[in-house]
């Protein structure tokens, strides 16, 4: 960690009340950053806000909600009053569930595509115009989900791979304005949403056995330190690439 890669910054981190999110916005206020933490959570955003005591930056709690547009609106635009400006933003918001896919039901594939993907879009949506004042950049959250196939989460995998082709596409149309759009992948983390899981009834193990090859889980604080490099200076000329940190579940 270098307390200062992010001294006079400032970032938006969604879904930052735990896991990825949580330990990102904890990552780059240690690093000096300015961070406002969105979440639909209050409670573990009260807990963040008090674990972010005595670090280099500091973490704004803000209860706010991906899943709906005026959500988004209210909640960029409340980020950059408490903030001044925006430099970074990470989308990592999300959700997951896991069923067979001809069981499931269009309310649960609404539910994933909104907040994983529409949710992504929004913010990056109000965020631009801002970003681009400053020359700031956006680090997606993709999943390997988007690089290979993953079975009983049809929703998740076509809103991570929609996060993936999103972000590219936003890479390229904004580039010329100095606005920078990378992704990170992450593979089987260690975070509320992966201790979820659990199989489907009936479902076959051996379609999952490569879900870590290392044999273990990576932690969220792993992930966070990728996004604190792709959001740095240090990856200056990193535009629209995507990270896999994932123990080798694609290799």
């Amino acid at each position: 960690m270098t307390p200062s890669r992010f001294s006079g910054r400032t970032a938006l981190v969604t879904g930052g009340a735990s896991g990825i999110g949580r330990a990102t916005a904890l990552r780059l206020a240690g690093e000096g950053a300015a961070v406002v933490a969105a979440d639909v959570n209050a409670e573990l955003l009260g807990q963040l806000s008090a674990d972010a005591a005595g670090l280099a930056g500091s973490v704004t709690a803000l209860v706010g909600d991906v899943g709906s547009e005026e959500g988004v609106e209210r909640t960029v635009a409340e980020s950059v009053g408490r903030l001044g400006r925006l430099d970074v933003v990470v989308n990592a918001a999300g959700v997951l569930s896991f069923c067979h896919s001809h069981e499931h039901t269009l309310d649960e594939w609404n539910r994933l595509i909104t907040i994983n993907l529409t949710g992504t879009f929004l913010v990056c949506r109000e965020a631009i115009p801002h970003l681009l004042v400053t020359g700031g950049n956006i680090v997606n959250l993709a999943s390997t989900a988007a690089h290979k196939g993953q079975p009983w989460a049809a929703a998740y995998v076509a809103s991570k791979g929609g996060v993936l082709a999103l972000t590219r596409a936003l890479a390229v149309e904004y580039a010329g304005g100095g606005l920078r759009v990378n992704s990170i992948s992450p593979g089987a983390i260690n975070t509320p949403i992966t201790s979820a899981f659990h199989l489907p009834e009936g479902a076959d193990i051996s379609l999952i056995n490569r879900v870590s090859p290392m044999g273990r889980f990576g932690t969220p604080e792993g992930i966070a330190a990728g996004i604190a490099y792709v959001a740095s200076d240090e990856a200056s000329h990193m535009n629209g690439t995507d990270i896999l940190i994932d123990g080798a579940t694609v290799a």
